[in-house]
């Protein structure tokens, strides 16, 4: 016959087992889901790259079109006085 003390300690370590049996399995279903949520936020940000990339290109070309329209505007404005020059010698 085990005496009180041995019994106690006895019941006490396998109820810390099983605490720590099930203590493990949920850390093992947060950390499943904790995967799970940082996949769904590598797509997301995958996604905003391709999103960014694919306004970014548009807004570039916008505005290589208006530095093309700018520059066009100064040799226009650059030939105009030199005409103006020319009529004024005359």
């Amino acid at each position: 016959m085990m005496d009180p003390a041995q019994t106690a300690l006895l019941l006490v370590v396998i109820i810390l087992t099983i605490l720590l049996i099930v203590l493990g399995i949920q850390v093992f279903f947060i950390l499943r889901e904790l995967r799970k949520t940082i996949d769904k936020a590598n797509k997301v940000l995958d996604d905003t790259g391709l999103i960014t990339e694919s306004v970014s290109k548009p807004i570039s070309s916008l505005s290589s079109l208006t530095m093309g329209l700018k520059a066009g505007a100064r040799i226009a404005k650059i030939l105009n006085g030199s005409k103006k020059e020319h009529k004024k010698d005359e």
